[in-house]
């Protein structure tokens, strides 16, 4: 049965802390494909992407093509306007009805899963695999008592994906992009150089 984990977010732009994390997660948890989903608009945030979506699957592009068993997914991006993750596992399952789906959030999400839609029908669709972070403080799957059974709940405890401290976000290369300093080592090199000639995420 293929293993395939679900990797979503706005990536504007995908940075090395991205990589790191789906590279993890695809060891360990065993997992035989990553599937990289970027977003055309996110339902729970106000701040839509900056880069269009044409410039945020270029650089997606970029940083995975020598990159095997990493897959880019395009589907919420042609389907436009705001995309639920709901909506994507069920396509995901009737495409692949016999694989193993592992959904990859970080854990500051985790908290805010009660919000997504149908989140009791997602929680079936998908094994949630919270990335945690050293630094981050301890995670309360609490928040998902009467969405899944308590065996369920364990299984998500186990799931936990551990990763060093990596003190980089979409955020931080922006700012400083607008601020005319360097993204060196923040993202691939060749995703740096599309920025610049694009020149993305300058007033």
């Amino acid at each position: 049965m293929k293993k395939m984990g679900v990797f979503g977010g706005s990536f504007d732009p995908i940075h090395l802390g991205h990589l790191w994390i789906a590279e993890a997660a695809k060891e360990d948890l065993g997992l035989d494909e990553i599937r990289w989903i970027p977003a055309a608009q996110s339902p729970l945030k106000t701040n839509q992407p900056l880069a269009s979506a044409e410039d945020r699957m270029a650089m997606i592009r970029l940083a995975l093509s020598d990159c095997a068993g990493h897959v880019i997914d395009d589907r919420e991006v042609r389907r436009g306007d705001v995309s639920y993750t709901v909506e994507t596992l069920l396509e995901l399952k009737d495409e692949y009805p016999d694989a193993e789906f592992w959904l990859l959030i970080g854990s500051d999400s985790l908290h805010s899963i009660p919000e997504w839609r149908e989140p009791a029908r997602l929680l079936q669709l998908a094994q949630l695999a919270v990335v945690q972070r050293g630094g981050d403080p301890e995670l309360d799957f609490s928040v998902l008592e009467g969405l899944a059974s308590n065996e369920r709940l364990e299984q998500l405890q186990s799931d936990v994906i551990h990763t060093p401290v990596i003190e980089l976000s979409s955020s931080e290369v922006r700012g400083r992009i607008a601020g005319d300093r360097s993204i060196r080592f923040r993202t691939p090199r060749a995703v740096e150089a599309l920025i610049k000639d694009r020149k993305l995420y300058r007033d």
